[in-house]
């Protein structure tokens, strides 16, 4: 629902359903912005945040949870998460948060960071 939804809305998006396919997409595709939920079937998002991270530190991560407690809040924050959304999240809330990271992609890119 969440992919259909942003797609009415312009924004072009791919769907996985666990962490393991999560971490597959990223090692094949090129991504930008990702929308990431703490629990998921398999590895949970927390692993999956940490293991981004060993290797990407630019890809801008919007976390998405109903499940979040503050330190995992804390955690994500420190791992350099773009925004920390508790479910449920109005669609204008994450539309904003997706704008506001990819003015940032876009700042960085601008500064000479890839």
């Amino acid at each position: 629902t969440l992919s259909e939804r942003l797609s009415l809305r312009g924004f072009e998006n791919n769907t996985v359903f666990n962490g393991e396919q999560a971490l597959e997409f990223l090692a094949e595709n090129r991504v930008d912005i990702m929308v990431l939920d703490l629990k998921m079937p398999g590895i949970d998002g927390m692993e999956v945040l940490r293991r981004i991270r060993e290797n990407n530190q630019k890809l801008m991560i919007i976390v998405q949870t109903g499940h979040g407690t503050d330190k995992e809040e804390e955690e994500t924050g420190q791992l350099g998460v773009s925004s920390f959304l508790r479910k449920p999240v109005d669609i204008e809330i994450l539309i904003d948060a997706l704008q506001d990271a990819a003015t940032s992609l876009k700042n960085n890119e601008d500064q000479g960071e890839e």
